[in-house]
This record gives structure tokens, sequence and C-alpha cells, in this order.
């Protein structure tokens, strides 16, 4: 019997969460199907999962992805990633408004408000749209409801941002969207507010990500090809400027944690209002008391880090066309930049 001689790697991160497995085959091995092969040795996955996985090349052996038919031969290693199923999680559906973009057999786009949580978990058991998607798609409520039974976000954003995120209605599309985030595929653009006036009109920020040693709830960069952190690369460019805060268009190469939130802070541009960066304080500008308050009033119109999902792009699971959905800024930001639109005509016709 073949060892799983490899811990199982979870990732949580913006883009999914994934098991990364590692199977070696026995020298003793009499010949088999790899599907087959997998399904004996994995616990909790089914033959028609493995096949699936398969078929969306998340299987390799050496660094060629295989089919489903091939033979496996002692001694040689098997490598795969697949989507990470939740046991034993209870997911009780809550009948929570959601602001649904489109909607077909196979995947559904919510348009996400600030201050709603995405999963259960660490203090919000409730309230998130985990719980609202169970509502929404009709799962029983009870004790034994999980989410393995209803949609799967494919991946996530933050609770303080808003924005689209795309949500997988089968096994199918879970796996096929899944490996579009895992390959960096995906087209995403954010809209932020961030501190200061940017020089260049465009740039691209690259830079490992990973925790602040310091702070479990912060995330840091170290320099790219460090052994810290994960690869990350956020490319910008400048919408308007204002002086004292700019409005950028964030595009993400890779999908780490508080990917945007960093990079920008590490540039010396944190988003504005982003306390757990540095931008929930006066960073830039007067020091007089009516621009303070100016800034004050802004913190109350957008009372969170001023970040926005914006597009969102991939290839169709079923289609194989490329789909692409736009959401419009919401109220607080739209408000927080409509406010800075006016403190420049004001400074400009003193």
């Amino acid at each position: 019997m073949s060892s799983l001689n490899d811990e199982i790697l979870i990732e949580d991160e913006e883009q999914g969460m994934f098991e990364h497995f590692r199977l070696t085959v026995d020298p003793g091995q009499e010949p088999v199907r790899i599907d087959k092969f997998m399904a004996s040795h994995l616990e909790n996955t089914s033959r028609h999962r493995v096949q699936m996985a398969i078929d969306n090349g998340y299987v390799l052996i050496g660094e060629t992805p295989v089919k489903a038919n091939r033979i496996v031969r002692p001694g040689e290693v098997i490598r795969f990633v697949m989507p990470y199923e939740r046991h034993g999680f209870e997911v009780l559906p809550e009948n929570i408004p959601l602001d649904i973009v489109y909607e077909d057999d196979d995947v559904l786009i919510v348009n996400k408000p600030a201050g709603m949580v995405v999963h259960p978990g660490h203090g919000h058991f409730t309230g998130t749209l985990v719980n609202a998607l169970a509502f929404y798609l009709g799962i029983t409520p009870d004790p034994d409801a999980s989410d393995e039974r209803m949609g799967v976000l494919v991946h996530r954003i933050d609770m303080d941002t808003s924005g689209l995120l795309a949500v997988a209605k089968n096994e199918a599309s879970q796996l096929n969207l899944a490996k579009q985030f895992f390959d960096h595929s995906i087209e995403r653009t954010y809209v932020a507010v961030v501190w200061g006036n940017i020089l260049e009109d465009e740039g691209t920020v690259r830079g490992n990500i990973g925790r602040d040693p310091n702070d479990r709830l912060r995330f840091r960069m170290y320099p790219e090809g460090s052994d810290k952190g994960k690869h990350a690369v956020t490319h910008y460019k400048v919408l308007e400027r204002f002086g004292f805060v700019t409005v950028v268009e964030c595009s993400l190469e890779t999908g780490r944690t508080h990917q945007i939130r960093v990079h920008m802070a590490s540039l010396g541009h944190p988003l504005f209002n982003d306390a757990r960066y540095g931008g929930a304080e006066i960073r830039e500008g007067t020091i007089y008391a009516k621009y303070k308050q100016f800034i004050r009033n802004c913190f109350e119109v957008c009372p969170r880090q001023a970040l926005h999902a914006k597009t969102l792009g991939f290839v169709h699971p079923s289609s194989g066309k490329l789909v692409r959905f736009d959401s419009a800024l919401p109220a607080d930001m739209e408000a927080l930049i409509a406010k800075w639109r006016r403190q420049r005509l004001a400074m400009e016709t003193e």
C-alpha cells in the first residue's frame, strides 16, 4: 500500500482553500488505473471526484498532468491539489438579502457588502455570506446542514472589503473554478482610495506576503524570492488624484490574504481608513483643525478600508467562454470620493 508521506498543506488565501497531497506508489503495487488507486488511498474522496480533479489538470506525475486511465507504476510519486472540503461544520440558513449579479446552473456571482463576513468562524457564526447562501439555495435549516451541501465559495474577500465573489453551484464547477484561481488566471480588479499622491501613473508591486510574526492578525511583505511568505504581484493604475489621497485601480496577478492592503502600505500609501495597516490616521495634509475635521468626516462617511472588488472575469466552467462581471462602487466609497472632489475644488478656488 502507498503512503501519504507529506503532510497536507492547506492554504487559506483569497483564492480559496486547497489541499496539497503527495502519494508514493509502493514497490509491490499491482498495475491499476490512477483514478482507482487515488480513490482507494484517500479518505472522504470518491472516484468521481478524483476523475473530475484529473480532468481539470490537478493530478501530476512529475510535472505532467495525467489522464484517468493512466496506470501507476511502483515508486512513482503522484502530486495533486484539490479544493478543500470543509467537514462537520454547521451552517444554518439565514434569510439575509443577497445582491445577485448573475446566476446559472453552474455559478452564482454575488456582490458582498462591506461588513459582512464571508465564512462562519472566529466569533462570526451567524450573519455571514455562507449563512445567506444556505438560505438562498434552499438548504433545510437543521443542525446537520453543512456547507458541503450547498454552493461553494471558491475565493474570499475581507469582511470590510465590498465587491464580487464567485460561488460554484456544483462539484464540477468548484473544481474548474478553483483551478483557475490556483493558476492565477482569474481576472480581478479592485478600486481603492489610498493615502498620498502616488507619483507614477501606474506600476507593479512584487513582494512575498506572509503573516507578521509579531501580530497574527496582520500580514507583511517580504522580499521577492524570500523563503518567507508567498509570491505576490499587484499591478496598480491611478484613476484620480486629490493631492492628499489617490484613487487607484489594482489588478491581482496573485491572490494572497490582504494582498492589496499590504502591498499599497509597503509603498507608503496605505488604504484610506485601514486601521490594521496605518490608514486610519491622518497621513497627509495640513495640521489645521478644519482639515482634521474634514478627515474625521471622511472616516465617518466610509468607516472601513476603502477597497472594492469591482470586476471579476473567468472562463465559464461549462461553456468554456470568457465571462466578465462588473459592480458599481458602493455608496460609502462614492460619497468618500465625492467629498474629496469637493475638497479639491475648494482648494483650487481659494
